[in-house]
């Protein structure tokens, strides 16, 4: 998120710090070890910035698990203490982050970054440091698999792009009967590039026109302008909250009615607020959560515990930064350890793993087989949940 998501000019893989993960060079680490009476967990988050929205949402949820751990005891009798640290949304920021927190800190894991870009940027100095990462929501193909080779310390709680980009142009062609789409994505985003791909390898009418944005636009007149009376069925856009409320809310007021697909990017409250609840209609994105739709029986009483905490219904992004560090724990009680080296086999091992945003087992590149729901929306309100099955 998986800027949602799912974002920035800046969304490629810095390399300027460390080894490119998964290969070659400074030899690395066996990581770091369990000391004194708590497990020292990082938190790499989107905190401020153009994608803070994600990061936050995911920090509500990891402070909630941690909570509620801490007040059940612990785990393997240690209380966990958490170290959050604000990335700024900027890859660069989250690479420094990575560093302070395996080398200075002495964390055994790491939740986070929110977003796909950022997270790749961690990789390098997280490979080094031998310390495992588990991403909510970054979902770009290549965080845990990079040039066929899985990345060793790369994990994440959400399904990959790939994924996503399947399911949405299925739903398009038999929940929408669409034979004729419009795509217009972010090509500054390599989250936005993989769902373009992963779309258009799959859907199997025509695509009529695509158009092309890059993070940070506000004025969509001209785009919409080219695509305003051609003939097509529904509009396909890849990219975050920022940009896709707009496009929603222009594409509105110049009077375009047709279905509108969005990854989970789309997720957040703000796409609302910055398209305006009446205009958001007829639109459809992938989720990982959503209580019309419960995927586990841990949904009730995670939202009835999140809304006494926070005093509001949680998101799609609360729950996957909660079921990350629940994620841990379980990885953490396998494998009896909560040193480093344990954490990353118990993870890359982990097998039926109850979450509120499902049930699954890690597969052998480090993404979780699990379910998702298509989403869908009238005035701004949820309506529908359509659950897919990977």
């Amino acid at each position: 998120m998986k800027k949602f998501s799912f974002l920035l000019a800046s969304m490629f893989l810095l390399t300027a710090c460390g080894p490119a993960a998964g290969g070659g060079g400074t030899a690395k680490s066996d990581g770091n070890k369990v000391e004194g009476d708590t497990i020292k967990i990082g938190m790499n988050m989107e905190l401020s910035g153009n994608v803070s929205a994600y990061g936050n949402a995911e920090k509500e949820g990891i402070e909630l698990a941690v909570e509620e751990i801490n007040e059940a005891g612990g785990i393997l009798g240690k209380k966990i203490k958490l170290i959050e640290k604000d990335n700024k949304s900027e890859n660069g920021e989250a690479t420094s982050v990575a560093a302070n927190l395996t080398s200075k800190d002495k964390v055994v894991a790491v939740v986070g970054p929110a977003t796909s870009g950022a997270t790749k940027a961690t990789l390098p100095n997280m490979t080094k440091a031998g310390v495992p990462v588990i991403t909510p929501s970054a979902t770009d193909d290549s965080i845990t698999v990079e040039n066929d080779k899985v990345q060793e310390y790369a994990f994440r709680a959400c399904f990959q792009d790939t994924f996503q980009g399947v399911i949405l142009a299925n739903f398009a062609q038999d929940n929408l009967k669409a034979k004729k789409v419009v795509i217009i994505g972010d090509n500054s985003s390599d989250y936005a590039l993989g769902l373009t791909k992963s779309f258009k390898d799959t859907f199997k009418g025509e695509i009529v026109k695509e158009e092309t944005f890059t993070a940070d636009d506000k004025d969509f007149q001209a785009i919409l302008t080219k695509i305003k009376n051609l003939e097509y069925d529904a509009i396909y856009i890849p990219g975050y909250y920022a940009e896709a409320g707009l496009i929603i809310k222009q594409a509105r007021e110049m009077g375009i009615e047709q279905p509108i697909l969005g990854a989970d990017g789309f997720g957040d409250e703000k796409l609302i607020e910055i398209a305006g609840a009446k205009n958001v209609s007829n639109v459809y994105y992938t989720g990982h959560f959503s209580e019309k739709a419960p995927a586990t029986d841990k949904v009730v009483p995670f939202v009835e515990a999140f809304k006494e905490k926070y005093g509001k219904t949680p998101s799609a992004f609360n729950g996957l930064g909660y079921d990350s560090v629940y994620m841990l724990k379980q990885a953490i009680e396998d494998e009896d350890s909560a040193d480093s080296k344990a954490i990353t086999k118990g993870l890359a091992s982990l097998k039926d793993f109850v979450g509120v945003t499902g049930k699954m087992t890690m597969d052998k590149n480090h993404n979780p087989e699990k379910s998702a729901v298509v989403l869908g929306l009238t005035e701004g309100k949820e309506t529908s949940a359509d659950p897919v099955n990977p």
